[in-house]
């Protein structure tokens, strides 16, 4: 994700580039908080609909001048469209941009090829938005409890936070927000933070549908599974990533069990919180392999879903249905 910075004289003109809407709603925002104060917004800050507003009439609001504040700012999302229909007059603006006037545009592409794009160096700056690989993000944690919240987040603690809440930054950065108020006057967000604050209910639902998929009880797996989906609204962003954690957990405990490892010294390795009662009959009533087999059933899940290939709710009704019926017929 890039980083915006204190805005030059030239930059006139801001193109914010990228695939993923929260992310590029996140960056307008960031962006916008330099240009005005929060007071100012009121007055200078025109969020335009490319749909209902003409470009003339944008043009208009860029060229008023400011009331109360230095610089007037034109924000208009989703803008391919309307650039595409009304290029050869943003050209012209881009040739003598308004001295008072910011003109911030959101787009899913921008081709470089075009007059705009070679024109828009000497007004403005393009901010290129792209989605960080799955091994960035604990860093990208670390970095940003650290710059907005002066609180220490280590990379294990970033991963576990990853594991539950899903790998869309936006949304990590906003429990990160929640998790500093928690932790208080705290330097550090643990993993205990995160488990109590973020895990508890997430963590402990996704356990109660594997302890019934795993007795072979089907109604009450499908029934919990459905109430995880009711009663939380990112459950669709996260509930594969509960999954995961605790096969993985299981798939770990299993091994040191297979091992001769006492359950005590098993738990306390694994950080073990809660339902440390229930987890070791689950796992006597499953096989490594079947651990391993639920791991790739979800990698393939997680793949689907962002590709938009299936649906969550309906995915992993079927991933419970699969593995109760593999319970039943061990």
């Amino acid at each position: 994700m890039s980083n915006s910075k204190t805005k030059k004289k030239n930059e006139q003109i801001f193109i914010i580039a990228g695939k993923d809407a929260s992310m590029l709603d996140a960056e307008c925002q960031k962006l916008i908080e330099t240009l005005l104060k929060p007071e100012q917004k009121t007055t200078c800050l025109f969020d335009a609909d490319p749909v209902k507003t003409s470009v003339c009439e944008m043009l208009d609001e860029l060229r008023t001048l400011p009331f109360l504040a230095e610089k007037r700012v034109v924000l208009v999302k989703n803008a391919d469209k309307f650039i595409s229909n009304n290029r050869e007059i943003l050209e012209k603006y881009f040739d003598n941009p308004s001295a008072t006037g910011i003109f911030i545009m959101t787009v899913n592409n921008w081709d470089m090829r075009t007059k705009l794009a070679k024109k828009l160096p000497k007004v403005g700056k393009l901010l290129t938005i792209t989605e960080p690989k799955a091994w960035q993000l604990p860093s990208k944690l670390t970095q940003y409890a650290k710059d907005a919240h002066s609180k220490n987040l280590t990379k294990t603690a970033a991963q576990f936070l990853i594991d539950l809440a899903g790998d869309n930054l936006v949304q990590l950065y906003q429990e990160i927000d929640k998790l500093a108020l928690f932790a208080n006057k705290e330097k550090n967000i643990t993993i205990d933070h995160i488990a109590s604050l973020i895990g508890h209910n997430r963590l402990y639902n996704a356990f109660n549908v594997i302890d019934a998929v795993t007795a072979g009880n089907v109604d009450k797996a499908v029934n919990q599974l459905r109430k995880m989906f009711a009663e939380n609204k990112t459950a669709e962003y996260t509930v594969v990533g509960a999954f995961a954690y605790h096969f993985r957990r299981m798939f770990n405990a299993k091994v040191l069990l297979q091992k001769g490892v006492p359950t005590s010294e098993i738990a306390n390795k694994l950080r073990l919180w809660s339902n440390k009662e229930k987890i070791f009959p689950q796992l006597r009533r499953i096989s490594l392999k079947q651990i391993g087999d639920s791991l790739s059933g979800l990698a393939y899940i997680d793949f689907a879903i962002k590709t938009g290939r299936t649906k969550p709710q309906i995915a992993m009704e079927k991933f419970v249905y699969k593995l109760t019926a593999e319970a039943n017929t061990h």
